[in-house]
């Protein structure tokens, strides 16, 4: 009976204790479960992509100047090793002192921002460590939830398990904002100093550490003042953490704050270039902008930024072509003739990204086409010569007419002269003996497809035109041995590793013409700067070039489009002159001599800053290309009769010769209505006939002739050889 008694009290005390011990079980398994879940719940907030930062794209000069960035966020990634340690001390000093010792979280201070938030019913204190805080950045930004401080806590407790201090710190010093869109004290360090972190004094440190805690209020660019207050603070901090000694703290705090001047927008010269850069990457590397905005690219480019600043400001002057007017464009292509690397892109007089650029415009390129669609495959099929005559006459071509430009027909021209006086029906006859077929062969073999058809062609009459882009490309043959190229902006990209990309096209050159064809080309283009279409403006250096212009369609005796295009031995060069829209008011005065006033300016300049070629060397495997042969019209032929010698009887006939001493002069004596050649002498003014029967009046006379075109001119006047009883 006493033991039954005694386990009924047992049972008793057990069943008055069940609930007060069940209550103690519960509650330490929602602790071990809410351990566990903090514990190893961080991974379900935890996101990869986020913690890869996205990194702002550079595009650069070969000189390391910057052309413009691309970025979701405005951040030059550093690693750890780059960031020098007094560095990490000042932002340790300031945000968490205890960064090495604790596990990521600091929970004492945890539970005092829970308790001060429970009691203010809002959120009043952070309490957070480095890793927290980069937790909350990375992970949460969007959150505003109760939990987000659990939250916050898991993931850095999962940072913390599953990432180095290291690691963490070099995230945090990357993700940390300073005000005016910059991200990371890579970027901060040059967007404030000028400088890499590498070169960061302690004091300017320890400003970029005291900016964090609130940016916009202790940025120096916002309020200097209470950006030095707060720098004085983190000096003193880093004194307490032992990065610097009491002097040096009391030195550093008599500083002023030292930041370079603020850069609100970037040259504006350089914008143009770095649109086309961006198109270049798309086109070339497959990679997009959105991926340019995130990956920490470095594209390093070809453009001069001296050239380019040249050409801007050149253009920006407008006193090229009259009347002023706010809606004349430009565009204007230099282009190295030996790698067709892009040293200078003007895309408009004030051109902004995102605007019309007109490096990618097709425009009317008028007589440009002639060299390159007619004479170029005239020449390159064999049926012309420089020195062969085209018919230079008014032909109906099916119900196609062409007029020159000042209404005077020749009836035939060399192919030389035709070019230099950029005459419209010679050029239309030859392409339609060489035929429209051929010529849009060519064409597109250098990378221009037109969909015309008609002779049009010939004078630049296109549906769509041609861009300055495929104009300077189409142009660099005649310089470089009839070899066309693409034109490239973009040296080499490297990635955020430091490794080049490469491209998914590469550059190949394609043989447009022969050599010699070429060079002919070349040696007529320039004497169409000596003394045809493009002599205005003046440049000392050589030059070889071709004019273009189109007619306004309202005001028929203006402009619309004016262009040229140069060669020198180093360069290609394209200037557009016109208006995106043709009005009453949208016209110019000045035909294309104001693109070529325009260019030759800006290569004065550039000469000034690196010598430009005097003359163009010839290949030495072509023949060189004289220069036409006018024959002058004799008039003044005289004959005297003379005496003596072993024949008794001379004539002696003289006439003024040209001053070009490679002039024939053939001398004829018609008798009975024939010709008979008596003989010929070149470059000079008189001729000897021996043997002269005094007693018959045979008839004299001189025609000059020309061994290029294996032609005569016009007879001169005759004389007679007599002797009169």
């Amino acid at each position: 009976m006493n033991i039954l008694k005694k386990n009924n009290k047992i049972l008793k005390q057990l069943i008055r204790f069940k609930w007060p011990l069940m209550i103690i079980a519960s509650m330490f398994t929602l602790a071990l479960i809410g351990y566990l879940f903090i514990l190893f719940g961080g991974k379900f907030i935890f996101d990869e992509e986020a913690v890869i930062l996205p990194r702002a794209s550079k595009v650069v000069a070969e000189d390391g100047t910057l052309l413009g960035k691309l970025y979701t966020e405005n951040r030059d990634y550093v690693t750890i090793d780059e960031i020098p340690d007094y560095v990490e001390e000042a932002f340790l000093a300031l945000e968490d002192r205890r960064f090495y010792q604790h596990a990521g979280v600091s929970f004492p201070a945890v539970a005092r921002a829970i308790t001060r938030d429970i009691i203010a019913m809002e959120k009043v204190e952070g309490g957070s460590t480095i890793t927290q805080q980069l937790a909350k950045n990375l992970f949460l930004v969007n959150d505003k939830t109760w939990m987000r401080k659990t939250k916050e806590v898991m993931a850095s407790i999962y940072l913390e398990r599953n990432y180095t201090k290291k690691n963490i710190l070099e995230l945090y010093l990357n993700e940390v904002y300073f005000a005016h869109g910059i991200y990371g004290v890579g970027t901060a360090s040059d967007y404030f100093f000028g400088k890499t972190v590498e070169e960061l004094t302690i004091d300017e440190a320890a400003l970029l550490a005291a900016m964090i805690k609130a940016p916009n209020t202790y940025s120096p660019y916002i309020n200097i003042d209470k950006a030095k207050e707060r720098k004085n603070v983190a000096l003193q901090a880093m004194e307490a953490y032992g990065t610097i000694s009491t002097e040096e703290m009391l030195s550093y705090q008599t500083k002023n704050i030292d930041v370079q001047e603020k850069q609100e927008e970037q040259e504006p010269w350089l914008d143009d270039y770095f649109a086309y850069v961006l198109d270049e990457v798309e086109a070339r590397y497959d990679l997009s902008r959105e991926e340019l905005k995130r990956g920490g690219y470095t594209i390093q480019t070809h453009i001069d930024p001296f050239i380019q600043e040249v050409a801007y400001k050149q253009i920006q002057e407008e006193s090229y072509s009259a009347p002023k007017n706010e809606n004349k464009e430009y565009a204007f292509v230099l282009m190295e003739q030996e790698t067709g690397h892009l040293t200078a892109l003007i895309a408009g007089k004030s051109y902004e990204l995102g605007g019309t650029n007109h490096l990618r415009t097709r425009l009317q390129p008028g007589s440009l086409m002639k060299p390159i669609a007619v004479y170029g495959p005239a020449m390159e099929l064999g049926m012309f010569g420089p020195y062969d005559y085209l018919k230079d006459e008014d032909v109906d071509y099916n119900g196609y007419r062409v007029n020159n430009a000042n209404n005077i027909y020749d009836g035939e021209i060399m192919m030389y002269d035709a070019i230099v006086q950029s005459k419209n029906a010679p050029a239309v006859w030859t392409l339609n003996q060489v035929g429209i077929d051929y010529s849009k062969t060519i064409l597109e073999k250098m990378h221009i497809s037109i969909e015309d058809e008609g002779l049009a062609i010939a004078l630049g009459g296109l549906q769509y035109g041609l861009t300055p882009i495929e104009v300077t490309e189409a142009y660099r043959p005649f310089i470089h041995h009839g070899k066309w190229t693409q034109a490239q902006s973009i040296n080499k990209i490297l990635d955020k590793y430091n490794k080049e990309v490469k491209q998914e096209s590469g550059q190949k050159e394609v043989t447009i013409f022969d050599k010699q064809v070429a060079w002919n080309i070349l040696r007529m283009l320039e004497d169409v700067v000596k003394e045809g279409t493009a002599k205005y403006g003046e440049f000392s250096q050589a030059l070889a070039g071709k004019t273009g212009s189109t007619q306004h369609p309202i005001k028929k005796e203006k402009t619309k489009d004016a262009w040229f295009t140069g060669i020198t031995p180093s360069y290609v060069v394209t200037t557009w002159i016109g208006f995106d829209e043709a009005t009453e008011a949208n016209y110019m005065d000045t035909s294309s001599d104001a693109s070529v006033r325009l260019t030759k300016s800006i290569l004065s300049e550039i000469h000034k800053h690196q010598e430009l070629e005097s003359v163009f060397k010839k290949p030495d495997d072509v023949d060189e290309l004289e220069e036409p042969i006018e024959l002058p019209t004799i008039t003044d032929l005289t004959g005297d009769v003379q005496f003596g010698g072993v024949t008794l009887v001379k004539g002696k006939l003289q006439w003024t010769p040209s001053d070009d001493e490679r002039v024939v002069y053939r001398i004829y004596r018609r008798k009975d209505e024939e010709k008979e050649l008596v003989g010929e002498v070149t470059g000079i003014g008189e001729y000897t006939i021996n043997r002269v029967n005094i007693f018959k009046k045979d008839m004299y006379y001189v025609v000059p002739y020309n061994s290029l075109t294996n032609s005569e001119g016009t007879p001169s006047n005759a004389v007679t050889l007599s002797f009169d009883l």
